[in-house]
């Protein structure tokens, strides 16, 4: 099924031609009533303490940042003109802004970070710069002039890269930008621009509103040390280095090529181990963006102590509820090809079935073979309801379980 976002574009079209590789314009993309809050709506989020934002004001060649939360008299008191307004994780608070997240599905879920609302009056910007992830640009509500061009991903690899930035301004501006296209967006018009892609988008006139959708892409350094902290943290103290093989040296301040392969081969030993990959990616990349609850310890089995029974919830589907997921936690799945099945009562299936493996919040969730097809729902569906659902006892009690932990929420449709 090809994307509503992408236009005439076909999936493999855009995935082939334009993802990652060069910036593309969608005119006509959404509606113009698009917008999932107002702009008087935005700036009171912007003044809650849970709520991540910023403001960004120019005045000349001088920039001021603000961090929030903010109160009503900084609204009040703010320029006629140049002034831009920033919310972060705005899905995470405003149904409407999950539900137009949602029509990015197309990418693996696992990759999308969050939708960034902002609102800026006349000129208002956050200067030419470049992101280290993919962005959709979303605008929602009057104009923004974009302009977009150069690649700024090697030069970001490079010693002086710091010195294409802007010195001594709390926001990082590129000093040098040269823009290779100009275009006015109107509301419902996307544009995609690629990571390191150079872009400056200013408002024309009041009442401008953007949308982005932005991408999670872990650096190397952070996939590296935060699976090393995993792995460690599997390992006991017992298993060591070991040269049962120890050969004579002529200098022992050497470190002979011998040692460093067998340190190589330690490394590369878990470093190849798919499963522990597995485990510590998947929860890696379902860890929530803020904290919103203590970890989830689930048991499929346990139905004790809950804030929800399995009746009230099987009656809440069967009279027309839905579940739906909340907007702040992380769902993805590993295909279980070569897992363990782990049977349970009439629900078991054959031994040949493998259960996925499920991550929810930065945690591995137990399940059995039979979950199977309602796992692969809550990878991707954002609401579940009785014609989504098996209702099998394991179903349930595994909807159970995230319910009563905060994953899930009982809604009407």
């Amino acid at each position: 099924m090809k994307p509503t976002v992408l236009g005439d574009i076909p999936l493999s079209t855009f995935l082939a031609d334009y993802w990652q590789k060069k910036p593309l314009l969608i005119r006509n993309a959404l509606p113009t009533d698009i917008s999932p809050i107002s702009a008087d709506e935005l700036a009171g989020l912007a003044c809650e303490e849970h709520v991540e934002s910023r403001l960004i004001i120019q005045n000349g060649e001088q920039w001021n940042l603000q961090i929030g939360p903010f109160d009503e008299k900084t609204f009040a008191q703010l320029p006629p003109s140049h002034c831009t307004l920033l919310v972060q994780a705005l899905d995470h608070h405003i149904p409407a802004a999950a539900e137009l997240l949602e029509k990015f599905n197309f990418i693996p879920r696992w990759r999308i970070d969050d939708l960034m609302m902002s609102y800026a009056n006349d000129g208002g910007g956050v200067g030419p710069h470049y992101d280290n992830y993919d962005v959709f640009l979303i605008q929602v509500s009057g104009k923004r002039q974009w302009e977009v061009g150069g690649d700024y991903l090697d030069l970001a690899n490079q010693p002086a890269a710091h010195n294409k930035f802007v010195a001594n301004l709390p926001v990082k501006i590129l000093s040098e930008f040269t823009p290779e296209n100009t275009w006015t967006l109107n509301p419902g018009d996307i544009l995609y621009v690629p990571p390191g892609v150079g872009h400056n988008g200013v408002a024309q006139g009041d009442d401008c509103m953007t949308c982005s959708v932005g991408f999670r892409a872990p650096s190397h350094s952070e996939i590296l040390r935060e699976y090393t902290d995993y792995m460690g943290e599997q390992l006991t103290e017992s298993l060591r280095y070991t040269d049962p093989n120890l050969q004579a040296q002529s200098n022992t301040g050497e470190i002979s090529s011998q040692a460093l392969k067998s340190i190589q081969q330690i490394l590369s030993h878990y470093a190849n181990d798919e499963t522990m990959i597995g485990n510590w990616f998947g929860k890696h990349v379902t860890t929530p963006k803020y904290q919103i609850a203590d970890d989830l310890e689930l048991n499929i089995e346990d139905t004790e102590h809950e804030d929800y029974s399995l009746d009230e919830l099987e009656h809440h589907l069967m009279n027309g509820g839905i579940i739906q997921k909340n907007e702040s936690s992380r769902f993805a799945y590993i295909a279980g090809e070569n897992n363990d099945v782990i049977p349970s009562g009439n629900d078991a299936k054959p031994s040949g079935t493998a259960n996925h493996i499920l991550f929810v919040d930065g945690n591995q969730i137990p399940t059995h073979a039979n979950n199977n097809a309602l796992v692969e729902l809550l990878g991707q569906a954002l609401m579940l309801d009785k014609n989504h659902v098996e209702v099998t006892a394991s179903n349930m009690g595994l909807l159970l379980s995230l319910l009563n932990h905060g994953a899930l929420y009982l809604a009407e449709q």
